[in-house]
């Protein structure tokens, strides 16, 4: 079983937590972290946007990232959120671990 990192934006604090405990709760990941207020610049609908949203930061395993990507879909504000995921390649065996076990 493989460790990931799963980054995503919100449109608010409120949204990424919201997301970040469901996402939790259904033992589809073993912790969320909301970063806070950040800026962003990106391009929609022909326009460069400058806009404030959260960063949420999930850490789950290979096997739960399909339905963790769907349910965070489910929950999200936007028609195409931000939703990237990175394989862990090494860390705290321990802390590795615990992510399988949390999300078993």
């Amino acid at each position: 079983m493989q460790a990931m990192m799963v980054y995503v934006t919100a449109s608010s604090c409120e949204e990424a937590a919201k997301i970040g405990r469901v996402a939790v709760e259904k033992r589809l990941a073993a912790c969320a972290n909301v970063l806070g207020d950040i800026r962003s610049f990106y391009w929609w609908d022909g326009e460069i946007q400058d806009d404030s949203e959260a960063a949420l930061i999930l850490k789950t395993t290979d096997d739960r990232l399909d339905a963790l990507i769907a349910e965070v879909k489910a929950l999200h504000s936007y028609s195409v959120p931000c939703i990237v995921a990175l394989p862990v390649g090494a860390g705290n065996p321990a802390f590795l671990e615990w992510i399988a076990r949390e999300t078993r």
